[in-house]
């Protein structure tokens, strides 16, 4: 795969993070800072670290799989690997200017 095709997939895979939300917040994960890394494999296998909002999110099960799901939806995508990961510690300061204005932040 070269690097355009690479950052074709990337794109695609943000799109698709825009449509994954937790459920008790009104934005979604990408705008939340929720994910962390997005690498795309030569072999289109994807690893995302991602996190949550808070350790013990009752819906932890529920994002993981959304985002596992949506991002294995995407053509050529052969698998995605998410990785559950809590350093650094989320925070709002990770919400994008976006989120921060949905949520009356700003």
């Amino acid at each position: 795969m070269n690097q355009e095709e690479k950052t074709h997939i990337e794109e695609e895979i943000v799109e698709v993070l825009k449509t994954v939300y937790d459920p008790e917040i009104p934005v979604d994960v990408w705008n939340l800072g929720m994910i962390y890394k997005i690498d795309v494999k030569d072999d289109y296998c994807v690893d995302v670290d991602m996190t949550l909002t808070a350790p013990n999110c009752p819906a932890a099960d529920y994002i993981v799989g959304d985002v596992k799901t949506k991002i294995e939806s995407i053509g050529k995508i052969k698998e995605a690997n998410i990785n559950l990961v809590f350093e650094p510690i989320w925070d709002y300061s990770m919400m994008s200017e976006e989120a921060r204005v949905e949520l009356g932040f700003d």
